[in-house]
């Protein structure tokens, strides 16, 4: 359905990002331009799960893994709670979070509908604030909300958990993550 109208990322990135950043930045070589290295999504889920039973727990931690796998179109990692605290109820070895690093096909699918689908769709949205890209030209981006993403069914889910996106650049600084960003078509704020 994308496909139909626009260039995918990856034949964007060819034919449109390379000569421009070739262009603005001077490379002489394609391989020298910064390019998409990985995306990496995390949520948290430890306050959904504190102070509940075990059978709760497990029911609660498998539904967000299943509506991650969903989401990213792989299987997500369990993170555990690394030591116990107790004003959080919290115990060592529980999980707590889930996380899952995204290459090549799967990612680009998963930033085509991030770009074109789930930011548009977000709340309140306005566009990126250009201080989510850090020093080495990395986006981190937090939504609130999984059920942008068309893949879930609003009135099925039961529990709505927040994503942190972190798309990982070979930029070696700030401008050039901002200007590859920019031309791969993330909606960023002037």
């Amino acid at each position: 359905m994308l496909q139909d109208t626009m260039l995918n990322l990856k034949d964007k990135y060819k034919s449109e990002v390379v000569p421009e950043m070739k262009k603005k930045f001077g490379y002489t070589n394609d391989m020298a331009v910064p390019r998409i290295q990985k995306v990496v999504i995390n949520t948290g889920f430890g306050r959904l799960i504190g102070g509940k039973t075990k059978d709760e727990q497990k029911k609660i931690s498998k539904s967000i893994l299943n509506d991650l796998a969903i989401i990213a179109g792989q299987q997500p990692v369990l993170t555990k709670a690394k030591k116990s605290i107790a004003a959080f109820k919290l115990r060592e070895g529980t999980p707590i979070g889930a996380t899952i690093t995204l290459r090549r096909k799967k990612m680009d699918d998963f930033l085509e509908r991030l770009i074109h689908i789930a930011l548009p769709r977000s709340r309140d949205f306005q566009g990126i604030n250009q201080k989510s890209v850090d020093g080495q030209g990395n986006l981190t981006v937090g939504l609130k909300e999984h059920i942008v993403f068309p893949e879930i069914l609003p009135e099925k889910t039961r529990n709505i958990f927040g994503l942190e996106i972190t798309v990982a650049t070979t930029a070696k600084n700030k401008e050039e993550g901002l200007e590859l960003l920019k031309l791969m078509g993330f909606p960023i704020k002037k």
